[in-house]
Protein backbone atom coordinates (compact mmCIF):
# COMPACT_ATOMS: atom_id res chain seq x y z
CA UNK A 1 0.00 0.00 0.00
CA UNK A 2 1.11 3.61 -0.48
CA UNK A 3 3.28 5.12 2.26
CA UNK A 4 1.23 7.29 4.70
CA UNK A 5 2.44 9.42 7.55
CA UNK A 6 1.24 8.57 11.04
CA UNK A 7 1.45 10.39 14.34
CA UNK A 8 3.76 7.65 15.59
CA UNK A 9 6.18 8.27 12.75
CA UNK A 10 5.99 12.04 13.12
CA UNK A 11 6.47 12.02 16.88
CA UNK A 12 9.51 9.80 17.22
CA UNK A 13 11.30 10.02 20.48
CA UNK A 14 13.33 13.23 20.60
CA UNK A 15 15.82 11.46 22.82
CA UNK A 16 16.44 8.75 20.23
CA UNK A 17 16.83 11.34 17.48
CA UNK A 18 19.46 13.30 19.41
CA UNK A 19 21.38 10.14 20.29
CA UNK A 20 21.28 8.98 16.69
CA UNK A 21 22.44 12.39 15.43
CA UNK A 22 25.37 12.59 17.86
CA UNK A 23 26.43 9.04 17.07
CA UNK A 24 26.42 9.87 13.37
CA UNK A 25 28.66 12.87 14.00
CA UNK A 26 31.16 10.86 16.04
CA UNK A 27 31.33 8.13 13.45
CA UNK A 28 31.35 10.38 10.36
CA UNK A 29 34.92 9.37 9.54
CA UNK A 30 33.78 5.82 8.85
CA UNK A 31 31.26 6.76 6.18
CA UNK A 32 31.39 4.81 2.98
CA UNK A 33 34.25 6.32 0.93
CA UNK A 34 32.30 6.24 -2.29
CA UNK A 35 29.58 8.38 -0.71
CA UNK A 36 32.20 10.77 0.60
CA UNK A 37 33.61 11.14 -2.89
CA UNK A 38 30.21 11.89 -4.34
CA UNK A 39 29.61 14.60 -1.74
CA UNK A 40 33.10 16.15 -1.89
CA UNK A 41 33.05 19.84 -2.74
CA UNK A 42 35.75 22.31 -3.76
CA UNK A 43 37.56 23.83 -0.78
CA UNK A 44 39.19 27.12 -1.87
CA UNK A 45 40.13 28.08 1.70
CA UNK A 46 41.69 24.72 2.53
CA UNK A 47 39.75 24.47 5.77
CA UNK A 48 38.20 21.08 5.06
CA UNK A 49 41.08 19.57 3.09
CA UNK A 50 42.86 16.88 5.05
CA UNK A 51 41.13 15.00 7.86
CA UNK A 52 41.22 11.58 9.51
CA UNK A 53 40.73 9.90 6.13
CA UNK A 54 44.20 11.17 5.13
CA UNK A 55 45.93 9.52 8.10
CA UNK A 56 47.92 6.41 7.24
CA UNK A 57 50.75 4.39 8.72
CA UNK A 58 54.17 4.12 7.08
CA UNK A 59 52.93 1.35 4.79
CA UNK A 60 50.01 3.46 3.58
CA UNK A 61 47.31 1.64 5.54
CA UNK A 62 44.50 4.09 6.41
CA UNK A 63 43.25 4.85 9.89
CA UNK A 64 39.61 4.98 8.78
CA UNK A 65 38.18 1.60 7.91
CA UNK A 66 35.50 1.85 5.20
CA UNK A 67 32.34 -0.18 5.43
CA UNK A 68 32.50 -3.13 3.00
CA UNK A 69 29.61 -3.10 0.54
CA UNK A 70 30.24 -6.15 -1.65
CA UNK A 71 28.86 -9.08 0.30
CA UNK A 72 29.97 -11.49 -2.39
CA UNK A 73 33.64 -10.62 -1.98
CA UNK A 74 35.72 -13.49 -0.54
CA UNK A 75 37.16 -11.23 2.16
CA UNK A 76 33.83 -9.64 3.09
CA UNK A 77 33.62 -11.29 6.51
CA UNK A 78 37.14 -10.22 7.42
CA UNK A 79 36.54 -6.65 6.24
CA UNK A 80 33.21 -6.46 8.05
CA UNK A 81 34.85 -7.59 11.27
CA UNK A 82 37.54 -4.91 10.90
CA UNK A 83 34.89 -2.29 10.20
CA UNK A 84 32.81 -3.26 13.23
CA UNK A 85 35.91 -3.16 15.44
CA UNK A 86 36.74 0.30 14.14
CA UNK A 87 33.20 1.51 14.78
CA UNK A 88 33.26 0.21 18.34
CA UNK A 89 36.65 1.78 19.06
CA UNK A 90 35.59 5.09 17.51
CA UNK A 91 32.57 5.28 19.77
CA UNK A 92 34.84 4.84 22.81
CA UNK A 93 37.43 7.43 21.71
CA UNK A 94 35.68 10.40 20.01
CA UNK A 95 38.52 12.73 21.02
CA UNK A 96 41.00 10.49 19.18
CA UNK A 97 39.04 11.01 15.97
CA UNK A 98 39.28 14.77 16.36
CA UNK A 99 43.03 14.50 16.90
CA UNK A 100 43.22 12.31 13.82
CA UNK A 101 41.52 15.10 11.86
CA UNK A 102 44.30 17.44 12.90
CA UNK A 103 46.99 14.91 11.98
CA UNK A 104 45.39 14.37 8.57
CA UNK A 105 45.21 18.09 7.91
CA UNK A 106 48.87 18.49 8.88
CA UNK A 107 49.88 15.62 6.60
CA UNK A 108 48.19 17.25 3.61
CA UNK A 109 49.67 20.63 4.55
CA UNK A 110 53.16 19.08 4.59
CA UNK A 111 52.56 17.64 1.15
CA UNK A 112 51.28 21.01 -0.08
CA UNK A 113 54.49 22.67 1.09
CA UNK A 114 56.66 20.03 -0.57
CA UNK A 115 54.77 20.16 -3.86
CA UNK A 116 54.77 23.96 -4.05
CA UNK A 117 58.45 24.29 -3.14
CA UNK A 118 59.52 21.70 -5.70
CA UNK A 119 57.29 23.45 -8.22
CA UNK A 120 59.22 26.66 -7.58
CA UNK A 121 62.43 24.75 -8.34
CA UNK A 122 61.00 23.58 -11.65
CA UNK A 123 59.94 27.16 -12.42
CA UNK A 124 63.55 28.25 -11.90
CA UNK A 125 64.52 25.86 -14.69
CA UNK A 126 63.23 28.55 -17.06
CA UNK A 127 66.37 30.55 -16.26
CA UNK A 128 68.47 27.50 -17.09
CA UNK A 129 66.75 26.97 -20.43
CA UNK A 130 67.13 30.65 -21.28
CA UNK A 131 70.87 30.68 -20.57
CA UNK A 132 71.50 27.33 -22.24
CA UNK A 133 69.69 28.09 -25.49
CA UNK A 134 70.93 31.66 -25.65
CA UNK A 135 74.54 30.57 -25.19
CA UNK A 136 74.31 27.93 -27.90
CA UNK A 137 73.20 30.28 -30.69
CA UNK A 138 74.89 33.07 -32.57
CA UNK A 139 75.33 36.45 -30.97
CA UNK A 140 73.06 38.25 -33.42
CA UNK A 141 70.08 36.18 -32.20
CA UNK A 142 70.72 36.23 -28.42
CA UNK A 143 67.97 38.75 -27.70
CA UNK A 144 65.59 36.73 -29.86
CA UNK A 145 66.29 33.63 -27.75
CA UNK A 146 65.66 35.46 -24.50
CA UNK A 147 62.38 36.86 -25.78
CA UNK A 148 61.21 33.42 -26.89
CA UNK A 149 61.97 31.91 -23.48
CA UNK A 150 60.19 34.74 -21.71
CA UNK A 151 57.14 34.65 -23.97
CA UNK A 152 56.88 30.87 -23.70
CA UNK A 153 56.06 31.13 -20.01
CA UNK A 154 53.58 33.95 -20.46
CA UNK A 155 51.44 32.61 -23.29
CA UNK A 156 51.60 28.88 -22.60
CA UNK A 157 50.49 29.58 -19.01
CA UNK A 158 47.50 31.56 -20.25
CA UNK A 159 46.49 28.71 -22.56
CA UNK A 160 46.80 26.21 -19.71
CA UNK A 161 44.67 28.48 -17.51
CA UNK A 162 41.92 28.77 -20.11
CA UNK A 163 41.55 25.11 -21.07
CA UNK A 164 44.78 23.12 -20.60
CA UNK A 165 44.25 22.13 -16.99
CA UNK A 166 40.62 21.23 -17.64
CA UNK A 167 41.57 19.04 -20.60
CA UNK A 168 44.32 17.31 -18.60
CA UNK A 169 42.76 16.84 -15.17
CA UNK A 170 39.10 17.74 -15.62
CA UNK A 171 38.08 14.09 -15.64
CA UNK A 172 39.98 12.77 -12.62
CA UNK A 173 37.98 13.99 -9.65
CA UNK A 174 35.59 16.52 -8.26
CA UNK A 175 38.53 18.68 -7.21
CA UNK A 176 41.15 17.07 -9.50
CA UNK A 177 43.83 16.83 -6.78
CA UNK A 178 45.44 13.42 -6.11
CA UNK A 179 45.14 11.81 -2.68
CA UNK A 180 48.50 13.18 -1.50
CA UNK A 181 46.99 16.65 -1.88
CA UNK A 182 43.66 15.80 -0.31
CA UNK A 183 41.75 14.89 -3.45
CA UNK A 184 39.36 12.04 -4.17
CA UNK A 185 40.05 10.64 -7.65
CA UNK A 186 36.87 9.25 -9.20
CA UNK A 187 37.20 9.54 -13.01
CA UNK A 188 33.84 11.23 -12.99
CA UNK A 189 33.67 13.49 -16.03
CA UNK A 190 35.40 13.48 -19.41
CA UNK A 191 34.66 15.82 -22.26
CA UNK A 192 35.68 13.03 -24.65
CA UNK A 193 35.35 9.41 -23.58
CA UNK A 194 34.14 8.13 -20.25
CA UNK A 195 35.24 6.13 -17.25
CA UNK A 196 38.39 4.12 -17.92
CA UNK A 197 38.46 5.19 -21.58
CA UNK A 198 38.69 8.94 -21.11
CA UNK A 199 40.49 11.05 -23.72
CA UNK A 200 40.00 14.65 -22.59
CA UNK A 201 38.89 16.18 -19.30
CA UNK A 202 35.79 18.34 -19.21
CA UNK A 203 35.75 20.43 -16.02
CA UNK A 204 37.72 23.31 -14.53
CA UNK A 205 37.98 25.70 -17.47
CA UNK A 206 39.49 29.06 -16.49
CA UNK A 207 40.42 27.36 -13.18
CA UNK A 208 36.90 27.98 -11.97
CA UNK A 209 34.15 25.82 -10.53
CA UNK A 210 35.61 22.54 -9.23
CA UNK A 211 39.15 23.69 -10.09
CA UNK A 212 38.84 26.58 -7.63
CA UNK A 213 40.05 24.37 -4.81
CA UNK A 214 43.18 24.53 -2.66
CA UNK A 215 44.30 21.01 -3.58
CA UNK A 216 43.58 21.49 -7.27
CA UNK A 217 45.43 24.80 -7.42
CA UNK A 218 48.43 23.27 -5.66
CA UNK A 219 48.45 20.72 -8.47
CA UNK A 220 47.99 23.51 -11.05
CA UNK A 221 51.18 25.24 -9.93
CA UNK A 222 53.16 22.04 -10.16
CA UNK A 223 51.65 20.95 -13.47
CA UNK A 224 51.93 24.30 -15.21
CA UNK A 225 55.69 24.45 -14.71
CA UNK A 226 55.91 20.95 -16.21
CA UNK A 227 53.86 22.10 -19.18
CA UNK A 228 56.10 25.14 -19.50
CA UNK A 229 59.12 22.87 -19.69
CA UNK A 230 57.65 21.26 -22.81
CA UNK A 231 57.10 24.78 -24.11
CA UNK A 232 60.74 25.80 -23.53
CA UNK A 233 62.05 22.70 -25.28
CA UNK A 234 60.86 23.80 -28.72
CA UNK A 235 62.85 27.04 -28.43
CA UNK A 236 66.15 25.24 -28.90
CA UNK A 237 65.09 23.56 -32.15
CA UNK A 238 63.27 26.36 -33.98
CA UNK A 239 65.27 29.42 -32.97
CA UNK A 240 67.13 31.79 -35.31
CA UNK A 241 64.48 31.54 -38.03
CA UNK A 242 60.91 31.55 -36.65
CA UNK A 243 58.71 34.64 -36.53
CA UNK A 244 57.50 35.79 -33.16
CA UNK A 245 53.79 35.48 -33.99
CA UNK A 246 54.30 31.87 -35.15
CA UNK A 247 56.17 31.03 -31.97
CA UNK A 248 53.34 32.39 -29.81
CA UNK A 249 50.88 30.25 -31.74
CA UNK A 250 53.08 27.21 -31.03
CA UNK A 251 53.04 27.98 -27.30
CA UNK A 252 49.27 28.36 -27.22
CA UNK A 253 48.99 25.01 -29.00
CA UNK A 254 51.30 23.27 -26.51
CA UNK A 255 49.75 24.79 -23.39
CA UNK A 256 46.14 24.48 -24.46
CA UNK A 257 45.96 21.24 -26.45
CA UNK A 258 49.07 19.14 -27.11
CA UNK A 259 50.53 18.72 -23.62
CA UNK A 260 47.15 18.48 -21.83
CA UNK A 261 45.84 15.77 -24.16
CA UNK A 262 48.72 13.35 -23.74
CA UNK A 263 49.01 14.36 -20.08
CA UNK A 264 45.37 13.38 -19.60
CA UNK A 265 45.99 9.94 -21.06
CA UNK A 266 48.91 9.22 -18.73
CA UNK A 267 48.42 11.33 -15.57
CA UNK A 268 44.81 12.49 -15.74
CA UNK A 269 43.16 9.08 -15.51
CA UNK A 270 42.94 8.64 -19.27
CA UNK A 271 42.98 5.49 -21.35
CA UNK A 272 46.72 4.81 -21.50
CA UNK A 273 47.05 4.78 -17.72
CA UNK A 274 44.08 2.43 -17.37
CA UNK A 275 45.27 -0.33 -19.71
CA UNK A 276 46.29 -2.36 -16.65
CA UNK A 277 42.64 -2.53 -15.66
CA UNK A 278 40.87 -2.52 -19.02
CA UNK A 279 43.26 -4.87 -20.83
CA UNK A 280 45.22 -6.38 -17.92
CA UNK A 281 48.46 -4.99 -19.33
CA UNK A 282 50.77 -4.79 -16.31
CA UNK A 283 50.36 -1.45 -14.47
CA UNK A 284 49.12 0.44 -17.51
CA UNK A 285 51.42 2.95 -19.16
CA UNK A 286 53.79 4.43 -16.57
CA UNK A 287 55.77 7.68 -16.68
CA UNK A 288 56.66 8.83 -13.19
CA UNK A 289 57.81 12.41 -13.81
CA UNK A 290 57.49 13.01 -17.52
CA UNK A 291 60.14 11.56 -19.84
CA UNK A 292 57.39 11.31 -22.44
CA UNK A 293 54.58 13.47 -21.01
CA UNK A 294 56.89 16.49 -20.79
CA UNK A 295 60.16 15.91 -22.63
CA UNK A 296 58.96 13.60 -25.37
CA UNK A 297 56.04 15.90 -26.13
CA UNK A 298 58.35 18.91 -26.31
CA UNK A 299 61.02 17.08 -28.29
CA UNK A 300 58.84 15.59 -31.01
CA UNK A 301 56.78 18.77 -31.28
CA UNK A 302 60.10 20.58 -31.82
CA UNK A 303 61.07 18.05 -34.47
CA UNK A 304 57.88 18.61 -36.46
CA UNK A 305 58.32 22.38 -36.31
CA UNK A 306 61.99 22.16 -37.33
CA UNK A 307 61.05 20.04 -40.35
CA UNK A 308 58.43 22.59 -41.42
CA UNK A 309 60.78 25.56 -40.97
CA UNK A 310 63.74 23.91 -42.68
CA UNK A 311 67.42 24.44 -41.86
CA UNK A 312 69.00 27.82 -41.19
CA UNK A 313 70.64 29.66 -44.07
CA UNK A 314 74.18 28.40 -44.55
CA UNK A 315 73.72 25.32 -42.38
CA UNK A 316 74.34 23.02 -45.33
CA UNK A 317 76.88 23.70 -48.06
CA UNK A 318 76.59 22.99 -51.76
CA UNK A 319 77.93 19.52 -51.07
CA UNK A 320 75.14 18.85 -48.59
CA UNK A 321 77.47 18.61 -45.64
CA UNK A 322 76.48 20.38 -42.41
CA UNK A 323 78.41 23.40 -41.17
CA UNK A 324 78.95 24.13 -37.50
CA UNK A 325 77.57 27.36 -36.01
CA UNK A 326 79.64 27.68 -32.81
CA UNK A 327 78.01 28.65 -29.53
CA UNK A 328 78.59 32.31 -28.74
CA UNK A 329 78.77 32.01 -24.93
CA UNK A 330 79.95 28.81 -23.26
CA UNK A 331 79.59 30.38 -19.81
CA UNK A 332 75.84 30.65 -20.41
CA UNK A 333 75.70 27.06 -21.62
CA UNK A 334 77.40 25.54 -18.58
CA UNK A 335 75.64 27.82 -16.09
CA UNK A 336 72.28 27.06 -17.66
CA UNK A 337 72.97 23.33 -17.49
CA UNK A 338 73.73 23.44 -13.77
CA UNK A 339 70.59 25.49 -13.14
CA UNK A 340 68.61 22.82 -14.96
CA UNK A 341 70.25 20.09 -12.86
CA UNK A 342 69.30 22.01 -9.73
CA UNK A 343 65.73 22.48 -10.92
CA UNK A 344 65.48 18.78 -11.71
CA UNK A 345 65.67 18.15 -7.96
CA UNK A 346 62.15 19.51 -7.95
CA UNK A 347 61.14 17.89 -11.21
CA UNK A 348 61.69 14.27 -10.19
CA UNK A 349 61.50 14.06 -6.37
CA UNK A 350 58.65 16.57 -6.41
CA UNK A 351 56.57 14.25 -8.56
CA UNK A 352 55.73 12.21 -5.47
CA UNK A 353 53.47 15.19 -4.68
CA UNK A 354 54.26 14.59 -1.04
CA UNK A 355 57.15 14.72 1.40
CA UNK A 356 55.49 11.85 3.24
CA UNK A 357 56.56 9.55 0.40
CA UNK A 358 60.09 8.72 1.51
CA UNK A 359 61.02 7.33 -1.88
CA UNK A 360 62.13 10.91 -2.58
CA UNK A 361 65.66 10.08 -1.38
CA UNK A 362 66.01 7.25 -3.90
CA UNK A 363 64.61 9.46 -6.66
CA UNK A 364 67.03 12.29 -5.89
CA UNK A 365 70.09 10.04 -5.93
CA UNK A 366 68.98 8.25 -9.10
CA UNK A 367 68.44 11.59 -10.82
CA UNK A 368 71.93 12.85 -10.04
CA UNK A 369 73.63 9.57 -10.91
CA UNK A 370 71.96 9.43 -14.33
CA UNK A 371 72.94 13.05 -14.96
CA UNK A 372 76.65 12.58 -14.29
CA UNK A 373 76.73 9.23 -16.08
CA UNK A 374 75.12 10.81 -19.12
CA UNK A 375 77.61 13.69 -19.15
CA UNK A 376 80.58 11.33 -18.82
CA UNK A 377 79.34 9.03 -21.58
CA UNK A 378 78.57 11.85 -24.02
CA UNK A 379 81.91 13.56 -23.37
CA UNK A 380 83.87 10.32 -23.75
CA UNK A 381 82.14 9.26 -26.96
CA UNK A 382 82.57 12.69 -28.55
CA UNK A 383 86.27 12.65 -27.63
CA UNK A 384 86.61 9.22 -29.20
CA UNK A 385 84.85 10.32 -32.41
CA UNK A 386 86.41 13.75 -32.91
CA UNK A 387 89.50 13.90 -30.73
CA UNK A 388 88.26 16.70 -28.46
CA UNK A 389 85.85 16.74 -25.49
CA UNK A 390 83.06 19.16 -26.49
CA UNK A 391 81.63 20.96 -23.46
CA UNK A 392 78.33 21.65 -25.23
CA UNK A 393 77.85 17.95 -25.93
CA UNK A 394 78.90 17.11 -22.37
CA UNK A 395 76.14 19.44 -21.16
CA UNK A 396 73.67 17.83 -23.54
CA UNK A 397 74.78 14.46 -22.17
CA UNK A 398 73.94 15.57 -18.65
CA UNK A 399 70.52 16.73 -19.80
CA UNK A 400 70.04 13.48 -21.71
CA UNK A 401 70.68 11.48 -18.54
CA UNK A 402 68.22 13.66 -16.66
CA UNK A 403 65.53 13.26 -19.31
CA UNK A 404 65.99 9.49 -19.53
CA UNK A 405 65.81 8.94 -15.77
CA UNK A 406 62.72 11.10 -15.35
CA UNK A 407 60.21 8.31 -16.14
CA UNK A 408 61.92 5.44 -14.25
CA UNK A 409 63.53 7.43 -11.39
CA UNK A 410 61.15 6.09 -8.73
CA UNK A 411 61.15 2.51 -9.91
CA UNK A 412 64.84 1.63 -10.37
CA UNK A 413 67.97 1.15 -8.27
CA UNK A 414 71.02 3.48 -8.32
CA UNK A 415 72.96 0.94 -10.39
CA UNK A 416 70.23 0.95 -13.01
CA UNK A 417 70.23 4.76 -12.96
CA UNK A 418 73.92 4.78 -13.90
CA UNK A 419 73.32 2.38 -16.80
CA UNK A 420 70.37 4.48 -18.00
CA UNK A 421 72.51 7.63 -17.86
CA UNK A 422 75.34 6.03 -19.85
CA UNK A 423 72.99 4.79 -22.54
CA UNK A 424 71.31 8.19 -22.75
CA UNK A 425 74.68 9.92 -23.12
CA UNK A 426 75.50 7.70 -26.08
CA UNK A 427 72.02 8.15 -27.54
CA UNK A 428 72.16 11.94 -27.45
CA UNK A 429 75.47 12.05 -29.32
CA UNK A 430 74.28 9.66 -31.98
CA UNK A 431 70.92 11.42 -32.17
CA UNK A 432 72.53 14.80 -32.88
CA UNK A 433 74.68 13.29 -35.63
CA UNK A 434 71.69 11.38 -37.05
CA UNK A 435 69.50 14.48 -37.21
CA UNK A 436 72.22 16.66 -38.69
CA UNK A 437 73.75 14.26 -41.21
CA UNK A 438 71.03 11.79 -42.14
CA UNK A 439 67.66 13.48 -41.60
CA UNK A 440 69.02 16.97 -42.40
CA UNK A 441 66.94 18.41 -39.56
CA UNK A 442 68.57 21.57 -38.22
CA UNK A 443 68.34 21.59 -34.43
CA UNK A 444 70.60 24.41 -33.11
CA UNK A 445 70.59 23.24 -29.48
CA UNK A 446 70.15 19.48 -29.83
CA UNK A 447 66.70 19.65 -28.24
CA UNK A 448 65.20 16.90 -30.40
CA UNK A 449 67.87 14.41 -29.42
CA UNK A 450 68.00 15.41 -25.74
CA UNK A 451 64.29 15.58 -25.09
CA UNK A 452 62.65 13.63 -27.89
CA UNK A 453 64.86 10.59 -28.33
CA UNK A 454 65.95 10.37 -24.70
CA UNK A 455 62.40 11.01 -23.51
CA UNK A 456 61.23 8.04 -25.56
CA UNK A 457 64.12 5.99 -24.20
CA UNK A 458 63.32 6.93 -20.60
CA UNK A 459 59.80 5.52 -20.83
CA UNK A 460 61.14 2.31 -22.33
CA UNK A 461 63.62 2.07 -19.44
CA UNK A 462 60.70 1.74 -17.03
CA UNK A 463 59.78 -1.44 -18.85
CA UNK A 464 63.36 -2.72 -18.69
CA UNK A 465 64.82 -1.74 -15.31
CA UNK A 466 61.88 -1.28 -12.88
CA UNK A 467 62.57 -3.65 -9.97
CA UNK A 468 59.15 -3.95 -8.33
CA UNK A 469 60.12 -2.27 -5.05
CA UNK A 470 57.90 0.77 -5.64
CA UNK A 471 54.56 1.50 -7.25
CA UNK A 472 52.21 -1.11 -5.80
CA UNK A 473 48.76 0.14 -6.73
CA UNK A 474 50.09 2.33 -9.54
CA UNK A 475 47.17 3.12 -11.87
CA UNK A 476 45.03 0.91 -9.64
CA UNK A 477 47.03 -2.28 -10.29
CA UNK A 478 48.99 -4.42 -7.87
CA UNK A 479 47.56 -3.42 -4.51
CA UNK A 480 47.07 -7.01 -3.39
CA UNK A 481 48.84 -9.27 -5.85
CA UNK A 482 50.84 -8.95 -9.04
CA UNK A 483 53.21 -11.42 -10.70
CA UNK A 484 52.40 -13.76 -7.85
CA UNK A 485 53.76 -11.40 -5.20
CA UNK A 486 51.76 -9.39 -2.71
CA UNK A 487 52.07 -5.62 -3.11
CA UNK A 488 54.27 -5.91 -6.21
CA UNK A 489 55.25 -2.55 -7.66
CA UNK A 490 56.03 -1.56 -11.22
CA UNK A 491 58.29 -4.28 -12.66
CA UNK A 492 60.33 -4.38 -15.84
CA UNK A 493 61.73 -6.96 -18.21
CA UNK A 494 64.90 -7.66 -16.21
CA UNK A 495 62.80 -8.49 -13.16
CA UNK A 496 60.20 -10.69 -14.78
CA UNK A 497 57.53 -8.58 -16.46
CA UNK A 498 57.75 -8.55 -20.25
CA UNK A 499 54.24 -7.12 -20.51
CA UNK A 500 55.25 -3.85 -18.88
CA UNK A 501 58.18 -3.59 -21.29
CA UNK A 502 55.99 -4.10 -24.36
CA UNK A 503 53.45 -1.60 -23.06
CA UNK A 504 56.14 1.01 -22.39
CA UNK A 505 57.68 0.47 -25.81
CA UNK A 506 54.31 0.78 -27.52
CA UNK A 507 53.16 3.74 -25.44
CA UNK A 508 56.34 5.74 -25.94
CA UNK A 509 56.34 5.06 -29.68
CA UNK A 510 52.69 6.03 -29.91
CA UNK A 511 53.56 9.30 -28.14
CA UNK A 512 56.24 10.11 -30.71
CA UNK A 513 53.91 9.41 -33.63
CA UNK A 514 50.98 11.28 -32.10
CA UNK A 515 52.93 14.38 -31.11
CA UNK A 516 54.93 14.65 -34.33
CA UNK A 517 51.92 13.92 -36.54
CA UNK A 518 49.51 16.24 -34.75
CA UNK A 519 51.99 19.11 -34.63
CA UNK A 520 53.06 18.66 -38.24
CA UNK A 521 49.47 18.59 -39.52
CA UNK A 522 48.47 21.73 -37.63
CA UNK A 523 51.48 23.87 -38.42
CA UNK A 524 51.95 22.68 -41.96
CA UNK A 525 48.49 24.13 -42.56
CA UNK A 526 49.41 27.32 -40.69
CA UNK A 527 52.59 27.67 -42.72
CA UNK A 528 50.63 27.31 -45.97
CA UNK A 529 48.34 30.14 -44.94
CA UNK A 530 51.13 32.40 -43.72
CA UNK A 531 54.86 31.59 -43.66
CA UNK A 532 56.17 30.95 -40.16
CA UNK A 533 59.75 31.70 -41.10
CA UNK A 534 61.37 35.14 -41.23
CA UNK A 535 62.61 36.53 -44.52
CA UNK A 536 66.08 35.79 -45.84
CA UNK A 537 67.19 39.37 -45.16
CA UNK A 538 66.04 39.23 -41.54
CA UNK A 539 67.72 35.88 -40.94
CA UNK A 540 71.03 37.10 -42.34
CA UNK A 541 70.91 40.28 -40.29
CA UNK A 542 69.87 38.51 -37.10
CA UNK A 543 66.39 38.50 -35.57
CA UNK A 544 67.05 40.82 -32.63
CA UNK A 545 66.40 44.16 -34.32
CA UNK A 546 63.89 43.17 -37.04
CA UNK A 547 61.70 41.17 -34.64
CA UNK A 548 62.14 43.12 -31.39
CA UNK A 549 63.83 46.43 -32.16
CA UNK A 550 66.87 45.94 -29.94
CA UNK A 551 70.04 43.88 -29.70
CA UNK A 552 71.38 41.81 -26.84
CA UNK A 553 74.88 43.30 -27.13
CA UNK A 554 74.54 47.01 -27.99
CA UNK A 555 78.21 47.63 -27.13
CA UNK A 556 79.15 45.80 -30.33
CA UNK A 557 77.49 48.55 -32.35
CA UNK A 558 79.22 51.23 -30.30
CA UNK A 559 82.58 49.55 -30.81
CA UNK A 560 82.03 49.40 -34.56
CA UNK A 561 81.15 53.08 -34.68
CA UNK A 562 84.13 54.11 -32.55
CA UNK A 563 86.49 52.29 -34.89
CA UNK A 564 85.11 54.03 -37.99
CA UNK A 565 86.52 57.10 -39.75
CA UNK A 566 86.92 60.23 -37.68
Amino acid sequence: MPYTFSSRRIHWSLKKTVIYFLSALLLSGSMNLALAQQQAQPDPAGLATGDKTAVTDAAGNPLVVPEPTDKTAPDYAQNKKAYDAYQAQSAKEPIALRLADSVGHMRIATNFSWTLLTGYLVLFMQAGFALLTCGLVRKKNAGHLMMLNFAAYVFAFLAYYVCGFAFQYGGTAINAAPTNLGGTPTLNHFLLGSGLWGFLGGKGFFLSGPAYDSGSLCLVLFEVVFMETAGYIIVGAICERITFWAFLLCELFIGGILYPSFGCWVWGGGWLSQLGITRHLAHGYVDFAGSTVVHGVGGFCAMALAVILGPRLGKYGADGKPRAFPAHNLVYVVTGTFILLFGWMGFNPGSTLGATDLRISVIAVNTNLAAVAGAAAAMTLWYFLFGKPDVTMACNGMLAGLVAITAPCAFVSPNSAVVIGILAGVLVDMGVLFNERILKVDDPCGAISVHGYCGWFGAVCVGIFADGTYGAGWNGVGVTSYLGKTGMGVTGLLHGDSTQFLLQLGGATFMAIYVFGFTYAVFKAVNMIRPMRVSKEVELQGLDVPEFGMVAYPEDSLTTLSMGPE
